[in-house]
């Protein structure tokens, strides 16, 4: 069975840092791109930070030189560490994982997805 289990979510005041992890299970993902999502109310889902299979990392603009992409295969744990947390960064984070090409916008119905964890940041 396919399971994505993101942790490490919370509350935290600006400024202040979070380490997301996700605990993958029920395939092969060493195959995949792997990627943090978020969606805060009332807004679209966006890409935050993505892995290609080599190890290649992408980021949004918004989140670049803050937030940090990467995955211990040996864990089979993809984290998300995230510094200097903007009230902006609020919104429910989402681990994914699909199968090359590895761009934000290949993620999609056919991706696996985890369920989310909460961060909340305050000024």
């Amino acid at each position: 069975q396919v399971q994505l289990a993101e942790s490490g979510g919370g509350s935290q005041q600006a400024g202040g840092s979070l380490r997301l992890s996700c605990e993958i299970s029920g395939f092969n993902y060493e195959n995949y791109c792997m990627a943090w999502f978020r969606q805060a109310p009332g807004k679209e889902r966006e890409g935050v930070a993505a892995l290609d299979r080599d190890g290649g990392a992408n980021y949004r603009d918004s989140v670049s030189g803050r937030f940090t992409i990467s995955r211990d295969n040996a864990k089979r744990t993809l984290y998300l560490q995230m510094d200097s947390l903007k009230p902006e960064d609020t919104a429910m984070y989402y681990c994914a994982a699909t199968y090359p090409p590895c761009g934000f916008s290949d993620y999609d119905v056919l991706s696996y997805w985890g369920q989310g964890t909460q961060v909340t940041v305050s000024s």
